[in-house]
């Protein structure tokens, strides 16, 4: 079993650990979240076994089915944060069959890439920073001291007296005394990249291009005056790049891409379409399914890094699936995504939950907006519940968009509040249940209530 941090990124996070960590953020929808979780935990089990069994083990992909607002997305990006591997949300309706105007699927894995190759070059960066900064240092004291050109270099005293120079400077400099003397350094010009083809389809022609450009013009040097503080950062960044080898940056990336890769692919029910031959070619909906058959099966994607195999990159897929269901996709894409999740509507207990429990809740949010002017916002309990009756109704009445109904209650609630904020006399706010209802009692009474609440 191997020590390498990039193969075990969940190592000590069972599902059981998991869940517990979803909960803080998402109410309800335990079943997806056991889904995503034993997922998780199965890659690095996976990790644990035999290399010539481990290849033959791929991941479980996941769909997650239920209406919008109920936290197929949130599950998503909270599970993010929680995993140290890349992780990419993209949606279904940006891409169009190959060969057609939009991107195609294979943009999603060298996105991924992408992103790998960002987190291992920032866990290289943290590697060598203590070099680094150690040449930094030198570097600087040979600005602040430059060595003399006429000067004997076997002249002994000459050599001494420039030791001695260098030694205080460096007790200055590493004191904090000179951080705004100036300095003149060569700062390289960064060139804006050219956008190629991308409109096209062909983003990996565009890398590939934008890649053989940035080779060939020569870099342009441009003589800046700049602070101490300005130079150190300048070059630490020059000194970072240039100890980071980065032929060991892209093959740790792309290890890291195939064995630990996660994509969210959402609004997968919005590809789902008649057949081509009833209705003719559809390039957005039956040829984006037939494009993202074998990136999901299995297949080498072609990046500016180099090939990258999709074989054990996790999918997981969600939608609404108001006007369609599963069933209507492939068959041989639904053989790919085994596990089916079904997130429930929110009742008006996940409400009251919602806006109270997590973490990040709303009325958390809200309050802590409105302190940084010196109010003072306290939700009382009715309050808290006139709200969550009244997202309740209001989503039984008219479309139901889950919890991002509670986003448009509060800012109707708070809106008077967040107006006066700054001008406010009485800085001691108090949200109880007749505020709450009077605030949205000529709302309720319309019968067109989408006019009001969107």
């Amino acid at each position: 079993m191997t020590n390498d941090p990039w193969r075990f990124v969940v190592a000590d996070l069972t599902p059981r650990q998991i869940v517990q960590e979803l909960d803080r953020y998402i109410v309800g929808q335990d079943a997806a979240k056991r889904a995503v979780a034993i997922a998780i935990r199965n890659r690095w089990r996976r990790q644990q076994l035999p290399d010539e069994l481990r290849k033959d083990v791929t991941p479980k992909n996941i769909i997650m089915i239920g209406p919008t607002g109920v936290g197929k997305t949130e599950i998503a990006r909270r599970l993010a944060q929680l995993v140290g591997a890349p992780f990419l949300k993209v949606e279904a309706t940006k891409y169009t069959e190959v060969g057609y105007v939009g991107r195609d699927v294979e943009s999603m894995i060298r996105d991924m890439t992408d992103l790998a190759v960002g987190m291992v070059r920032q866990e290289q960066r943290a590697l060598v920073e203590t070099q680094a900064k150690e040449r930094v240092n030198e570097r600087l004291l040979d600005l602040l001291v430059p060595q003399s050109n006429t000067a004997d270099s076997e002249n002994a005293e000459e050599t001494e007296r420039h030791q001695r120079t260098r030694d205080k400077m460096r007790k200055r400099l590493e004191s904090g005394d000179l951080e705004e003397r100036m300095v003149e350094l060569n700062v390289e010009q960064k060139v804006v990249p050219m956008q190629i083809f991308t409109n096209l389809g062909m983003e990996q022609v565009d890398a590939d291009l934008q890649g053989m450009f940035e080779r060939i013009v020569p870099k342009q040097q441009q003589q800046r005056q700049v602070p101490i503080k300005e130079a150190r950062r300048i070059l630490l960044e020059q000194e970072t790049e240039a100890l980071i080898d980065r032929q060991v940056v892209i093959e740790k990336a792309i290890e890291l891409a195939e064995n630990q890769g996660m994509v969210f692919l959402d609004e997968l029910d919005k590809i789902c379409g008649p057949s081509a031959s009833a209705h003719g070619p559809d390039v957005s909906r039956q040829g984006v399914q037939r494009d993202l058959l074998p990136v999901v099966e299995g297949t080498t994607v072609n990046t500016r890094y180099g090939p990258v195999r999709t074989d054990h990159i996790l999918f997981i897929a969600a939608g609404a699936f108001h006007s369609s269901k599963p069933s209507d996709l492939m068959p041989e894409l639904q053989g790919r995504f085994p596990i089916r999740v079904e997130l429930t509507d929110l009742k008006k207990e996940d409400f009251l939950r919602i806006l109270t429990e997590p973490k990040h809740a709303l009325t958390k949010q809200y309050a802590e907006l409105l302190a940084t002017e010196g109010v003072k916002l306290e939700f009382t309990p009715d309050g808290v519940e006139a709200l969550a009756d009244i997202a309740f109704d209001v989503n039984r009445i008219m479309q139901n968009i889950g919890a991002r109904r509670l986003h448009t209650i509060l800012e109707r609630v708070v809106e008077d509040v967040s107006f006066e904020g700054p001008d406010l006399k009485e800085k001691h706010i108090v949200i109880d249940g007749p505020y709450v209802r009077g605030r949205l009692t000529e709302i309720m009474q319309k019968e067109d209530l989408s006019k009001f609440i969107l």
